[in-house]
């Protein structure tokens, strides 16, 4: 081997090895990021002893986001009354549970979250979106006895909430649910402890929406012993859910099924292998049903609009496909659809919505099947 072969072949093994110097050193600053912010939100106090803050008022307009009876806002009689829970808002840091007269997570509320996947409903909907004393993202991020007994707590507010929606909404007889990430999994033991047991409920429940969310299958599927996953768009009375990620990012794949849990009576519990429904947004069916991008009816980034304004929607962009579960995405390269900045807010549910024309339409399909089933 001449002497230019062997220098030519130590500067390679020279890049390789600085190579994967780099990448080892990279993805244990991932790692230790992640550890740095999680302690950072750690309450490091027992939940047991923590005292939660003060409760929502559901009786006043003050506990709720949006609700007919708040300035600006009515209940129109000939729309579907819709009851929906929105995702983590609130960091954590010293406490656990979150401040319903908080204004950095109401603002947090209303900018993100009540215009990417709230207002999809709103068309042929009265939206009420309660507040509630929501468990903190660091509780998101681990599966620690008390993080659990928080997220365990914020289901008393939600059911509460239901209950007062049940009882102050003013629409016809169809009400709809959707929940948020956070929201989906409070929602998803409504449907149980509340719904399902009610033969006159389950007959008045359009439909629920629990995005970003798993629910398990022997609950929530085809055939679930609560009430089934949809395996139409035309299908009343079943539910819609599903959990997304990015088509080329096992990774994160990995990470959200390592944190999934679900209701066990009144206790959260790792979810593990229990198998999670799928129900496709772009087709509006259980199963592992390709949608390709020409399917799509619109993506949209309606961050910081007011309530009430319709954004430009994105259609033919988003493909997606439910694999062992989970919802399988590609999205559009333009600048609206970028991750956050922030380390927090990317743990939490996007700041757009890649299917915010696919569930309108889904909603407005069941309301119409719905109320076509009513006048017969």
């Amino acid at each position: 081997m001449s002497m230019w072969s062997q220098i030519v072949k130590k500067r390679k093994l020279s890049l390789v090895v600085g190579a994967l110097i780099g990448a080892f050193v990279a993805l244990a600053w991932i790692y230790l990021q992640n550890d740095i912010h999680r302690n950072a939100l750690d309450p490091k106090l027992p939940f047991q002893v923590y005292r939660p803050p003060a409760a929502p008022n559901y009786s006043k307009a003050q506990g709720w986001h949006l609700h007919p009876a708040m300035a600006g806002y009515y209940a129109d009689p000939r729309k579907v009354d819709v009851f929906f829970v929105h995702g983590t808002t609130f960091n954590g840091g010293r406490d656990w549970l979150g401040r319903v007269d908080s204004r950095t997570i109401d603002q947090e509320v209303h900018r993100v979250q009540l215009p990417n996947y709230a207002a999809p409903y709103a068309i042929m909907g009265n939206v009420y979106a309660p507040k509630y004393r929501q468990a903190s993202l660091y509780t998101q991020l681990t599966l620690r006895e008390d993080a659990r007994e928080a997220r365990q707590f914020a289901y008393r507010d939600v059911e509460s909430a239901f209950r007062a929606f049940m009882a102050q909404r003013k629409g016809g007889r169809g009400f709809v649910i959707v929940g948020v990430e956070q929201g989906g999994l409070l929602s998803e033991r409504v449907l149980r402890d509340v719904v399902a047991p009610d033969p006159e409920l389950k007959t008045q429940m359009v439909s629920a929406y629990l995005i970003e969310t798993l629910a398990p299958e022997q609950q929530f599927g085809s055939e679930g012993r609560l009430m089934p996953a949809c395996l139409s768009r035309i299908q009343t009375g079943c539910v819609l859910s599903y959990l997304s990620v990015e088509a080329n990012r096992p990774d994160k794949t990995l990470q959200r099924l390592q944190k999934a849990v679900f209701w066990d009576g009144d206790r959260l519990e790792p979810l593990d292998s229990q198998k999670a429904i799928c129900v496709n947004p772009v087709l509006g069916v259980v199963g592992d049903h390709v949608a390709e991008a020409k399917d799509s009816l619109g993506a949209t980034n309606a961050t910081g609009l007011e309530w009430g304004v319709e954004p430009a929607l994105i259609p033919r962009k988003v493909s997606a496909r439910c694999v062992r579960g989970m919802l399988m995405v590609d999205k559009p390269g333009s600048p609206s659809f970028k991750d956050a900045n922030t380390w927090e807010d990317r743990k939490k549910v996007n700041a757009y919505n890649l299917f915010y024309g696919d569930l309108q339409e889904d909603f407005h399909t069941r309301w119409q099947t719905f109320r076509a089933i009513q006048v017969q």
